[in-house]
């Protein structure tokens, strides 16, 4: 469970208090000032309230928790802050509110008056679903389920991306290089911007005097521009420092670029980057960065649960990826940035409430609640008829006129089988790339389209020089066709090393001919 007490404000709040806290955030300039949600859905805010951030309609600190009433009955979906402060959030409807600092209209409402009650900011938002906020220094972006990013705001180094400098008071579409493309991940430095397209290619706009846009120079944008240095590369996430930039690749590995004063783009020095720039962390596959634009402080999480950070870590310079004893990412915010704030709205499990979801979980391969045994490989795997029939089309089928308590299985191994059933009462699953090839087949027979793209991920995930052409030819053999791209490509992409396995010796002729005749046409073999 994440202890939200490492952040020091949290000390003002009583245990009970703490025990119903669900969503937290962590914000100011001193990280003074925290808004967090219950398990009864409210909202409450504590701290000192600079420019009315924390929304109560006064500008008056606070040590005891005070009720937000006038977000009464609504859901927060995700929330961002800047620097005045001022704050932006979404709800689960889609909704914007945005309170606090608005000098320069960062609040989006027309006007440049502080703004001391959360505002519905709904020009040009109307008919959209807002799906994630992020806040730079005093400009604010949005990003719509459609794929639409919104900016305003300061606009002194072009970050809202108007093709001009002139500060932004509403919410304006970002077009150029970025009009008919799917945006799926936005972030802002200080006085920068950054999307990441669903093609996996990243553009960026506004202050560049660091070389935070990636872009090879040092001269401000106020247009989105791709990351030409990424070509060829898919990313999947981005987070901004303050004048520092992350990605997160595909294929689980980090780029920086950008300000390096305090080596937090963990290249081993402190020379500023204007490309981007591979960050090693051991051989350890990254799953998720994080950054602030508050902080000079980088962090990341691997597959196998480490959590490494580098940059200015309580004022030293950490040049390198530092493996810590943390268990997440949100945990190098709370002890070693500076402020000490949340890099994002935090999310707290309960202790002991369990949701339908996880009552289903506890309750898989149990033998006393069961009324149903397959027998794989000799082994028992415990069910219940039930929830299969309610979850497979298969089991609803084949349950019909059955009254057999146990089932025998032989067309799959009891890993591939057991997972499947245990996919069944959680929605993910827990498998090894060449296990989760075996899943890919029963997901196929039993058209379970979800699952076969949750194999394809943990596929992806788990893919390396060695099983690359297994797990192509697995990819071909189930029609799995953007599995069987991302296969392609990585092969292309270590090439030398891929065509010296004994799986590309061992590769079938047709596969092999297929391969060759698509690899020459990228241009694989070209000296």
């Amino acid at each position: 469970m994440l202890d939200v007490e490492k952040w020091s404000i949290f000390s003002l709040c009583s245990h009970e208090e703490l025990q119903l806290i669900r969503q937290a955030c962590v914000f100011g300039n001193a990280g003074n000032e925290v808004l967090y949600t219950t398990v009864n859905d409210e909202i409450f805010v504590l701290g000192t309230n600079s420019c009315g951030c924390l929304g109560l309609g006064d500008v008056q600190s606070t040590i005891e928790p005070r009720k937000l009433d006038s977000l009464s009955g609504k859901k927060i979906a995700c929330l961002s802050y800047g620097s005045g402060p001022h704050i932006v959030l979404a709800t689960t409807e889609g909704e914007v509110f945005a309170w606090g600092h608005n000098a320069y209209s960062q609040l989006g409402n027309g006007a440049t008056n502080h703004i001391l009650v959360p505002c519905h900011i709904s020009t040009n938002l109307s008919n959209k679903q807002v799906i994630e906020v992020a806040c730079g220094s005093y400009h604010s972006l949005v990003l719509t389920s459609d794929g639409e990013v919104f900016a305003w705001g300061y606009n002194n180094s072009g970050q809202v991306g108007s093709g001009s400098t002139a500060n932004q008071p509403i919410p304006r579409k970002v077009t150029g290089c970025l009009q008919n493309k799917v945006v799926v991940n936005i972030a802002c430095g200080q006085m920068c911007s950054v999307a990441v397209l669903d093609s996996g290619e990243v553009f960026a706009w506004g202050y560049n005097g660091n070389g935070q846009l990636g872009l090879g120079s040092s001269g401000n944008q106020s247009n989105p521009c791709r990351i030409a240095a990424l070509q060829g590369i898919r990313v999947q996430r981005v987070a901004c420092g303050y004048a520092h930039t992350l990605v997160l690749t595909e294929e689980g590995q980090v780029y920086a670029w950008g300000a390096n004063s305090y080596g937090q783009l963990g290249t081993g020095n402190k020379s500023n980057q204007s490309y981007p720039t591979p960050v090693s962390v051991e051989k350890d596959r990254i799953i998720e960065i994080a950054a602030c634009h508050s902080a000079h402080t980088s962090a990341a999480k691997t597959q196998s649960g480490h959590i490494y950070m580098w940059g200015q870590c309580r004022g030293q310079s950490v040049i390198l990826p530092h493996l810590t004893h943390f268990s997440c990412t949100d945990d190098v915010f709370a002890c070693f940035a500076t402020p000490a704030v949340t890099w994002r709205l935090l999310s707290v499990e309960p202790d002991d409430h369990l949701t339908v979801a996880e009552s289903l979980k506890r309750e898989f391969d149990n033998p006393n609640t069961a009324d149903l045994k397959f027998l794989v490989d000799g082994k028992y795997i415990y069910a219940h008829k039930v929830l299969l029939k309610i979850r497979c089309e298969h089991f609803r089928s084949s349950f019909e006129d059955s009254e057999e308590d146990i089932i025998e299985m032989s067309e799959f191994s009891y890993p591939v089988y057991r997972a499947f059933l245990e996919y069944l009462y959680t929605d993910s699953i827990s498998l090894s790339p060449e296990e989760a090839v075996g899943l890919l087949d029963l997901a196929t027979f039993y058209r379970e389209n979800r699952l076969k793209k949750l194999c394809q991920q943990t596929i992806k995930q788990g893919i390396c020089e060695e099983n690359a052409i297994a797990l192509l030819s697995a990819a071909v053999k189930y029609e799995a066709e953007d599995l069987e791209e991302f296969c392609f490509r990585f092969c292309i992409n270590h090439l030398t090393v891929v065509t010296q396995t004994s799986g590309f010796a061992e590769m079938d002729h047709d596969l092999l001919k297929n391969f060759i005749s698509k690899a020459s046409r990228v241009g694989a073999f070209k000296n």
